[in-house]
């Protein structure tokens, strides 16, 4: 056993503290329940950060630091990039979309992603924010294949969780994201065949090309 009970939070800068708590409590309803100063690392160096808490209901938490002496270059993420994803009751999405669109934050959705719905807005640090809902008993197959226990002694969970993905880029399309304005199907990356540096690098570069997300 690893010892590891579950999250306690996941932290990240922020540009500045009351825009991400007016984000995190007013709009998505997280209460703020610590904040507290930084003045000095544990290496002995100055500092001047605010380390803010939002809780969610399983007790686990966001947090920020708001670290304005310190460099960071804060962009619009993009969804497949960075974003975090929060679990809502169904009934909670289409409150929530409306209450995005009518505060005027960039909001993109309803995503249906097969065994979830998503909704997705922008907090002012850029990050992509998700409110997802499980669809009916929230079965996800995929992960209950991957999850299950090992027959045939050591390798065979990995060897479990790796057919489980092959079957999914096989026998699946990619759902649409609300930053993509096409439809990408998923299928295994294999190898190209031997070409010289010049092709091979054209062709590297067409392979990874973004397939258009708006983020």
């Amino acid at each position: 056993m690893s010892g590891i009970q579950g999250l306690h939070h996941n932290a990240y800068r922020c540009r500045d503290a009351e825009e991400t708590r007016a984000f995190y409590e007013d709009f998505l309803g997280l209460p703020l329940t610590h904040a507290f100063q930084i003045g000095e690392t544990k290496s002995g160096r100055a500092a001047s950060v605010l380390h803010l808490f939002f809780e969610m209901e399983d007790g686990s938490a966001l947090a920020f630091f708001e670290a304005p002496l310190e460099p960071f270059t804060f962009k619009a993420q993009r969804d497949y990039d960075l974003h975090i994803a929060l679990e809502v009751a169904p009934a909670k999405l289409d409150a929530m979309l409306a209450k995005g669109r009518a505060a005027g934050i960039e909001t993109r959705g309803p995503s249906d992603h097969g065994f979830i719905h998503s909704i997705y807005f922008r907090d002012p640090n850029g990050y992509v924010i998700e409110l997802t809902a499980k669809i009916g008993d929230g079965h996800d197959p995929v992960a209950a294949r991957a999850a299950a226990p090992a027959v045939g002694g050591p390798g065979a969970a990995t060897k479990t969780a790796a057919v489980s993905t092959r079957e999914t880029t096989k026998h699946s399309r990619a759902p649409r994201s609300p930053w993509c304005g096409r439809r990408a199907p998923l299928a295994p990356v294999r190898a190209p065949p031997a070409l010289p540096p010049r092709r091979r690098a054209r062709r590297r570069q067409a392979r990874f090309r973004p397939l258009g997300s708006a983020w």
